[in-house]
């Protein structure tokens, strides 16, 4: 690593208010509560857009701000505020989402400008694995000279779904997560990463312009594991640090099963999980941040805890960073 590290200095999140249980999801599809807390963890989600939102999912917010944007900003205040960090100090701001609000510009340049940033500004898409894509460059950056960098993961999957699509539809809602990446004297908080992608795999899951999702989700299940432990076991053995030295792991929230599958194979308690999926549903890009905000929240950290991120998503795509944790 750079002998220019980083460390986080705040965090935030932001949820829409309205609260889609999996009973309210009876109503539309053929499902039940059970059914769907078996097979995934999640009872609840949040929804910006969808069948149970009105006004109408094309439509946009007062001020002319698209879902991703608001929720985006609002994570992204919260985190400026708990780094004690001002606008003009943010060198770069990083918004990881597959659920642009706009073609062109990138949603970043709305985040940036609701903030007040005028350093840079670019949207980065690695679907679910997107906030542990960012994490990598975020520091990346922060090593080659930016001051502090605004990381964002935030998307709106509701507006993404096909909700007559009762084999997927239940998993998703809608979320953002930001941190403040911060430089720092001496190696800082990254001890180890990996990424990748299997480009051959992009019809397991996808969302082609004006349809709904389709993901295969028995193969996506088997290839995520197989993707996550291989790339969490590179990032453990650069970082020299065993799984059982992980006090914390924050994997993306797709699927309680699958955080537990690779949590046991990496040889990770359960009770190391960070998880909200049970309560959020599968945000993609902010599901990490959403996590480890309310693990801070639970006072689940301590100064010198090894924590493993670890995402994966369409793609298929894939990363993971070992973060020491520092107050």
């Amino acid at each position: 690593m750079s002998e220019r590290g980083c460390v986080i200095t705040g965090w935030g999140s932001a949820l829409p208010p309205l609260v889609v249980t999996n009973a309210d999801l009876v109503s539309i599809l053929d499902t039940s509560d059970e059914w769907i807390f078996e097979r995934s963890g999640v009872r609840a989600r949040r929804a910006a857009t969808g069948p149970f939102v009105s006004p109408a999912p094309d439509s946009r917010p007062p001020g002319g701000l698209g879902t991703t944007a608001v929720l985006a900003i609002e994570a992204g205040r919260q985190a400026l505020e708990s780094a004690g960090a001002h606008a003009d100090e943010i060198s770069f701001v990083l918004v990881c989402t597959s659920t642009p609000d706009q073609v062109m510009p990138a949603t970043s340049a709305a985040v940036a400008g609701a903030l007040g940033i005028s350093g840079g500004a670019v949207d980065l898409n690695a679907a679910c694995a997107g906030f542990s894509y960012g994490l990598i460059t975020a520091a990346g950056m922060v090593a080659t000279g930016a001051r502090k960098v605004l990381l964002i993961g935030a998307d709106t999957m509701t507006r993404t779904l096909n909700w007559e699509d009762r084999t997927n539809a239940f998993l998703f809602g809608d979320g953002a997560g930001a941190v403040v990446l911060e430089a720092a004297d001496g190696p800082g908080s990254l001890l180890g990463w990996d990424a990748g992608v299997d480009g051959t795999l992009v019809e397991l899951l996808y969302v082609d312009h004006g349809s709904g999702m389709v993901m295969r989700g028995q193969e996506v299940f088997r290839r995520a594991v197989r993707a996550t432990v291989d790339s969490a076991s590179a990032a453990l053995q650069q970082a020299g640090v065993r799984g059982e030295e992980i006090a914390l792991f924050v994997p993306h929230q797709a699927n309680q099963r699958i955080m537990e599958a690779i949590a046991e194979r990496l040889d990770i308690p359960n009770e190391r999980i960070a998880s909200v999926v049970d309560w959020t549903g599968n945000t993609s890009s902010a599901s990490i941040p959403l996590a480890l905000v309310q693990a801070i929240a639970q006072d689940r950290l301590r100064p010198g805890d090894h924590l493993l991120f670890a995402g994966f998503g369409a793609g298929m795509t894939w990363a993971s960073v070992v973060w020491r944790w520092t107050v």
